[in-house]
């Protein structure tokens, strides 16, 4: 049988602006791909791409979010150009992207940020100039972080806010501590969330407490912190291959944006199903999703990702 897997973003509820007007609709212009002369092979440094295609950016800031663009550069997901940002130079040495950044040099002299969020937003004030050219000319940021620590903390709220000044589609998909872990974190984590979500288009908030209620109570420590991982993985995945993957129902940037621009606090939900029910199944586990921390009543907008075999 066939596998159905279902992700949902669901905005909570749009933020408006005084002064918005309606975009006018966008008309993507026709081009045609330049012909390879005959006998002449087209190579991979060759390939055409379209002026019109959405530029994506994926940045991971502090030691959790650029271990999850470490997953997500593991797992092949095409379409976007991943970064790791940082003060802690150690860590940017051991990145799977070659596209680093690293943030606040005087300041921490390489050092991190030692689990202060004041010292990762004086080290991304240092390096303003650096990370503002980092998401020019891009139409869609990612920007994804654990919560509760130096440099992700401090230091998103003003890489998001320098992304939408450059006119960027801003999404943060970030994790909150474990229970486990310190209360001071958990403090931090909180504060940092609000902040950054003044600074968003669009936020994604994933509960890692919330993980463990879909794995094993005996799974390590370490596997837990990478099932936390792969979770931003599939919520950046979903959006990104809406974007860039044709599919049956065709769907673009701009549907994506006219959804998650001005959206506030979001929810992302997967469900996967087999057998005979299976579509209906995936589709039930996702709008249940213990990843959810309330329900989708009251959504403004929902985009849905579905992946399946022939059989669909």
């Amino acid at each position: 049988m066939g596998l159905r897997s279902v992700r949902m973003t669901a905005p909570r509820r749009r933020r408006t602006r005084s002064g918005d007007t309606p975009r006018p609709p966008e008309i993507a212009p026709t081009v045609s791909a330049p012909r390879a002369e005959k006998g002449e092979k087209m190579t991979d440094q060759r390939r055409y791409v379209p002026e019109h295609m959405a530029t994506i950016k994926v940045i991971g800031i502090g030691g959790g979010g650029c271990n999850a663009v470490n997953r997500m550069v593991d797992s092949g997901i095409q379409g976007a150009d991943f970064y790791a940002v940082n003060t802690d130079v150690q860590a940017l040495k051991s990145a799977r992207t070659q596209n680093t950044v690293q943030i606040g040099q005087n300041l921490t002299r390489g050092l991190g940020a030692g689990a202060d969020p004041e010292i990762g937003r004086q080290a991304a004030e240092e390096s303003r100039d650096d990370l503002a050219m980092l998401v020019e000319g891009t139409d869609l940021v990612f920007i994804t972080a654990g919560m509760g620590g130096g440099t992700g903390t401090g230091a998103s709220p003003i890489l998001a806010e320098l992304a939408r000044g450059a006119g960027a589609l801003t999404v943060g998909v970030v994790t909150k501590p474990f229970g486990f872990e310190l209360r001071r974190r958990a403090q931090i984590a909180d504060r940092g969330i609000a902040e950054l979500e003044q600074k968003v288009d669009t936020l994604i908030v994933i509960p890692n407490d919330r993980l463990l209620t879909v794995v094993e109570k005996r799974t390590p420590l370490l596997e837990a912190f990478s099932y936390a991982d792969d979770i931003l993985r599939q919520g950046i995945q979903g959006i990104t291959d809406l974007i860039t993957q044709p599919g049956l129902i065709n769907l673009d940037f701009a549907d994506v944006r006219r959804v998650m621009t001005d959206a506030g606090s979001a929810l992302m939900g997967i469900g996967t199903g087999s057998g005979e029910h299976r579509a209906a199944d995936a589709a039930h586990k996702a709008i249940s999703s213990p990843l959810l921390e309330a329900t989708i009543e009251g959504a403004r907008g929902v985009i849905f990702n579905i992946y399946g075999g022939a059989d669909l």
